[in-house]
């Protein structure tokens, strides 16, 4: 089975598990996540989270910032 097959068969609740084992720094049973695995876990719900989820409900998001530019009446500083 292929990496592209492993994500296409991924599930809320694999990637709830993995978003889990991430936060801890460790599998359910208790061992830790190696780097790697941490890497690829990471990978994964991205990956199940581009395909499945609105962005702005993604790990990670951070909306725009909402702040209006500059306009004709506002004179911009000069230092002396």
């Amino acid at each position: 089975m292929s990496e592209q097959d492993l994500l296409h068969a991924l599930d809320a609740d694999i990637v709830e598990r993995f978003k889990t084992a991430v936060e801890l720094g460790k599998w359910p049973d208790g061992r830790a996540l190696t780097d790697d695995q941490k890497q690829v876990c990471m990978r994964a719900i991205i990956f199940y989270e581009h395909k499945n989820t609105p962005e702005e409900e993604r790990t990670g998001y951070v909306p725009p910032k909402e702040t209006p530019c500059a306009t004709d009446d506002e004179k911009p500083v000069k230092w002396k």
